[in-house]
C-alpha cells in the first residue's frame, strides 16, 4: 500500500494541518466581526438623532465660539496690561501712625499716613491734633527718600508704607499649605 505525499510530507498530516489553519481562520474572522460590529454601534450611536445629523455644524460653532474666546483672551491682555500701566502710578501702599502730638492731649489723636506707590514715590501726611484745632503738614517722597527731615512718627509711617508688600508675603507664606505633599498608594 502506497501513502500518496504531497510536498514531501503524509497527506493526513497535511490535511490535518489545514483543517487547524482553517478553524484559527474561523476564530479569527469570528473575532473581526465581532469589534465591527462594536465600531458600527458606535458609529450609528454617534451619527443617529439630531447630534449626528448636525455633528458638522455643532463642529463649526465650537470653532467659532473658540474664536471668539481667543479675541476675548487679546481683549482682556490688553485691558490687563492697561491697568498694570496705570496701577504703578496709583498709590498702592499705606503706612499709618497714631500718636499724641503734644503732652495735654490724650488718645493718641495725631496721626501720620504715608501713601506711596510702587516705586516708593508719594506723601507723607501728619496731621497734629492740639486742643486749638488740627495742623496738617505733607511732605513729598520721592523713590523712598524726602527731602525734608521727617520726624520719627513719619520715618515709622514710611517704612511702614515701603514694607507692607514683604508684610503680605509673609503672612501669605504662613497661609500657604507645603507643596512637598506625597501620596503613598
Amino acid at each position: 500500500m502506497k501513502t500518496e505525499t504531497i510536498l514531501g510530507m503524509n497527506l493526513s498530516t497535511v490535511i490535518y494541518i489545514l483543517l487547524i489553519t482553517v478553524v484559527l481562520l474561523i476564530i479569527f474572522v469570528f473575532l473581526i466581526i465581532h469589534k465591527m460590529n462594536i465600531i458600527s454601534r458606535k458609529y450609528n450611536a454617534l451619527m443617529s438623532g439630531k447630534k449626528g445629523a448636525d455633528l458638522e455644524q455643532i463642529i463649526r460653532v465650537r470653532f467659532k465660539e473658540m474664536d471668539k474666546v481667543k479675541a476675548n483672551a487679546k481683549k482682556v491682555t490688553r485691558e490687563h496690561k492697561d491697568i498694570q500701566s496705570h496701577l504703578s502710578s496709583c498709590f498702592n501702599k499705606m503706612g499709618l501712625v497714631k500718636y499724641d502730638a503734644f503732652n495735654e492731649m490724650a488718645g493718641k489723636l495725631s496721626f501720620v499716613l504715608a501713601l506711596l506707590d510702587q516705586d516708593n514715590t508719594g506723601v507723607v501726611i501728619n496731621a497734629m491734633h492740639s486742643r486749638e484745632g488740627c495742623h496738617i503738614y505733607a511732605k513729598e517722597i520721592i523713590k523712598g527718600e524726602s527731602y525734608i527731615p521727617l520726624s520719627d512718627e513719619e520715618k515709622e509711617a514710611l517704612e511702614k508704607a515701603k514694607t507692607v508688600e514683604e508684610e503680605i508675603e509673609e503672612l501669605t507664606k504662613k497661609a500657604e499649605p507645603e507643596e512637598d505633599i506625597s501620596f503613598d498608594l
